[in-house]
């Protein structure tokens, strides 16, 4: 077995706060686990607008409760080599993924399994699941769940999503479909066949939003979820969807319950992990760079117009 010492550990680090330029590929010291932790070696770490923007600046990095010199990325896949003292549910070679708020983009996490929460998860990763699609769930699949629990889509209903061939919108979409409901989907004319692809049914966004969806559905929406902006919002309320059954996760508006990712039903990432290994949930991958290209990485995921998911492969 190679020893520590040896051990090349590497992780993506900021000393300043700002945008793509700021992040730096440093060695850094392989971290030990303590009584009640595991040390996961990270295989893949899947990139959420959330990343870039809590260490976009001070202020929103102290909402998060982040200080300098801070990592970067949450959501991890990898396998467990550590196990501290007093660990019981996991042991060495057991395949995990989970949440490591803003250092998951690194050779190793630890992750202390006693505290749970955004900042330290770790679950089963079921067989099925690459490293790579278990990356991309906690964060985006947590969401989409979160928005389709707060408006209640259900058998019978039509639901608008905007932004729908996003990271989140393509959980969203599947998981509306797989609890019975119709889906039109908001998005680029480029990505009408990607959002069919995925149960959809593709309308372009922009002037005329609500003259399209009353062309597509007649008979009405019943249910919205703003996953950009406030475009869909503006249009469902149009359409004479009840605010109620209106949700959004990039922004706040008077009468709307927005979805928290943060807080969903303790099993919804499990479930989410089952429905991918039963081959009912894709997991779109738009792209997969190394870890000495982060700053490429995420300059195309914060352009928000990446069909899926994107990956760091460590």
């Amino acid at each position: 077995m190679q020893a520590q010492s040896e051990i090349r550990s590497r992780a993506v680090q900021l000393d300043s706060f700002g945008g793509p330029e700021v992040l730096a590929v440093r060695e850094v010291p392989v971290p030990e686990a303590g009584p009640g932790q595991v040390r996961v070696r990270v295989r893949a770490a899947g990139l959420n607008p959330m990343d870039w923007f809590m260490t976009s600046d001070a202020e929103t990095a102290g909402r998060f409760g982040l200080t300098l010199p801070a990592g970067f990325g949450s959501d991890y896949a990898g396998v467990v080599d550590q196990v501290g003292e007093g660990v019981t549910d996991f042991a060495r070679g057991d395949r995990v993924f989970g949440s490591a708020l803003s250092r998951a983009v690194a050779d190793f996490v630890v992750i202390d399994v006693t505290a749970g929460g955004p900042a330290n998860e770790a679950h089963h990763t079921p067989d099925g699941v690459d490293d790579r699609a278990a990356a991309t769930l906690t964060i985006a699949g947590r969401t989409a769940s979160a928005a389709l629990t707060v408006v209640g889509v259900g058998p019978g209903d039509t639901v608008l999503i905007g932004g729908a061939g996003g990271g989140v919108g393509v959980f969203a979409v599947q998981l509306a479909r797989i609890a019975g409901a119709r889906v039109i989907g908001t998005g680029s004319a480029a990505s009408a066949d990607y959002l069919r692809d995925l149960g959809a049914e593709p309308v372009a966004y922009g002037d005329g939003l609500e003259d399209r969806v009353r062309a597509l559905a007649p008979e009405g929406v019943t249910a919205a979820i703003d996953l950009f902006g406030t475009e869909t919002v503006h249009a469902a309320r149009t359409l004479g969807v009840p605010d109620p059954r209106i949700t959004t996760i990039a922004t706040q508006i008077e009468g709307i319950t927005p979805a928290n990712g943060a807080t969903p039903a303790p099993a919804t990432l499990n479930q989410l992990a089952n429905l991918v290994a039963t081959a009912q949930l894709q997991v779109p991958i738009a792209a997969i760079y190394p870890i000495d290209q982060i700053r490429t990485a995420v300059e195309l995921q914060s352009a928000r117009r990446v069909k899926g998911k994107v990956v760091i492969d460590l």
